[in-house]
């Protein structure tokens, strides 16, 4: 999820000419740096192709689904989107009738019971946002599994969905690549764009930067090659440890600042300007604030 409230930004619209090939039957739709467009991913198998992510709204998902029906060329079509986000999750009903939908059952509750709320809330970004969400029909999975691991043979290629509860949201799933040393992150990971704490009390503050961190380190575990974030430029490792880095730095900070006085709405108007600071060519400074805010309220 990204905020998308400057009047400059582009609409959020998937452009099929962002399709970008990671290397053979591997493919990306790179989001280009727009807000509200993740990195989608085509995986292509013998037999199936797996679709990562879904777009904002139906519009966007049809961007995706006709360039997955391409590459596919008549090969069974599978879906699965990295956590319920609406940029992630609201194209999704465009797939009904093409594609097998298949979610992790958090993520499955998740769209369920929060996405509606989301959905309103994205609503109200602007007349671009709005105009992308026309028409969304929230969109639960086909097949939903349970456990932290789950694995699919595309024929001929080995996928692994992972998931580890709470932490960005509940349902956070990354797609991992294990032959290919392939990770697509969604928002546990995005490059050189703040990391989003959707940190909202008391209205929403499902959140966990415990798990959250111990999911990064996992991921870093397992070597990978290359790395898909969910926003921003495709990279390797560093991308995850960029994200482990920020949060022991904006932890660290709080608990310094506390140390020397600094309390309540204070934290924020001292400590943003230094964060921001630290990462002059980051983007989305906004979600600075909500990652402060989180840490000063739960350590």
């Amino acid at each position: 999820m990204s905020d998308p409230h400057s009047p400059a930004v582009p609409p959020p619209v998937i452009r099929a000419e962002a399709l970008r090939r990671l290397r053979p039957g591997i493919h990306v739709i790179e989001d280009r740096g727009v807000p509200l467009v993740p990195n989608i991913g085509i995986i292509e198998g013998r037999d199936m192709v797996l679709v990562v992510d879904a777009g904002l709204g139906p519009a966007n998902g049809a961007t995706v689904l006709e360039v997955a029906e391409r590459i596919a060329d008549g090969r069974r079509l599978l879906l699965t989107t990295t956590h319920f986000h609406p940029e992630h999750a609201f194209g999704a009903q465009v797939f009904r009738g093409k594609a097998q939908f298949l979610l992790n059952a958090a993520q499955q509750t998740e769209l369920s019971t929060r996405g509606p709320a989301y959905l309103g809330m994205f609503q109200g970004f602007g007349a671009d946002v709005a105009a992308a969400l026309a028409g969304t029909e929230i969109t639960l999975a086909d097949t939903v599994y349970d456990g932290a691991r789950h694995e699919l043979d595309l024929g001929g290629r080995r996928v692994e969905l992972h998931n580890w509860g709470l932490a960005h949201t509940m349902g956070d799933q990354i797609i991992w690549l294990p032959d290919d040393g392939i990770l697509f992150t969604g928002d546990l990971a995005e490059a050189g764009i703040f990391p989003i704490f959707p940190w909202f009390p008391p209205d929403d503050a499902l959140l966990d930067a415990g798990r959250w961190r111990q999911a990064l380190l996992e991921m870093l575990a397992l070597a990978p090659q290359t790395v898909v974030p969910g926003h921003g430029a495709v990279g390797e490792r560093h991308i995850l440890q960029a994200v482990i880095d920020y949060m022991e730095e904006v932890s660290g900070h709080v608990v310094r600042a506390r140390q020397a006085g600094v309390a309540g709405v204070d934290l924020v108007e001292r400590l943003a300007p230094v964060i921001r600071a630290a990462h002059p060519d980051w983007q989305s400074p906004e979600w600075i604030d909500f990652a402060i805010r989180y840490f000063a309220d739960t350590q």
